[in-house]
């Protein structure tokens, strides 16, 4: 198997690098590019991700990008970085504490690597494929809950896309069945939440692959389950459940 671990060391720096500049930044009043009903768009996402792009590229600049504030192509067998510059938009804006930047490789159809950083908790986890995930360096794992009832487990629904009823009604199936639930606001600090055994599960009905690509990694190296479903062949964005690999969750989705 190739050895990625220059490509991690730079996607490392360059989490980092741009995970500073967001937390230095964190209390200013930020320029919303867009606004939606239930979401928004800061200028400062366009500007984390061209600060990542810049590392990124410094060291290897015939990688394709994949981000969501924009792509840059290459040619068509090239490595792939898929960038969520600021995953956490919402609450970033609000002056929430729960946001991360993520950084995946790509190499055919294949995530080799994965890097989420957590500036205001200065926690990076990441992962090689065929290697163990780590957090600042540390060995992560899964829990070992197998049961519903001992389960703490993140829920997202969307509201935009007509899924709102649905999402509302599966959240009040799952609440009656689990110890806690929890609305994170970032979907890749969801992911690494399980992957380091802090909590259990993660279900969302619409999610992008950038939002998903480097955690998802994490999650599955250590021990967890991961399974996305694309709104129609092909697509980056879809519905995802996590789960620590041992809950009985798609059971426990089942509504009668």
């Amino acid at each position: 198997m190739p050895d990625f671990s220059a490509q991690l060391s730079v996607a490392t720096a360059a989490a980092k690098h741009a995970g500073a500049w967001l937390r230095a930044r964190f209390s200013e009043v930020h320029h919303i590019d867009a606004e939606f009903a239930h979401d928004l768009k800061l200028s400062i996402d366009k500007e984390a991700q061209q600060m990542i792009t810049a590392v990124l590229r410094s060291r290897f600049p015939d990688y394709g990008i994949l981000g969501e504030e924009g792509t840059e192509s290459a040619a068509a067998d090239a490595p792939v970085w898929i960038i969520d510059p600021l995953d956490g938009t919402v609450n970033y804006f609000y002056g929430i504490p729960l946001f991360c930047v993520s950084i995946a490789l790509r190499v055919g159809q294949q995530v080799v690597l994965g890097c989420v950083y957590d500036p205001m908790r200065d926690e990076c986890f990441s992962v090689i494929q065929g290697k163990t995930p780590t957090l600042n360096n540390a060995p992560i794992r899964v829990s070992s809950r197998r049961e519903m009832r001992q389960a703490v487990i993140f829920i997202g629904h969307g509201t935009h896309d007509g899924s709102g009823d649905a999402g509302i009604r599966r959240f009040a199936h799952l609440s009656a069945q689990v110890r806690k639930i929890r609305i994170l606001g970032s979907a890749a600090l969801a992911l690494c939440y399980i992957a380091a055994g802090r909590m259990d599960a993660y279900i969302e009905n619409r999610i992008h692959l950038w939002d998903f690509a480097a955690a998802a990694a994490i999650l599955e190296a250590a021990g967890g389950g991961f399974e996305f479903t694309p709104l129609q062949p092909g697509a980056a964005t879809g519905a995802v459940i996590a789960w620590n690999g041992l809950l009985p969750i798609h059971a426990a989705m089942e509504i009668n």
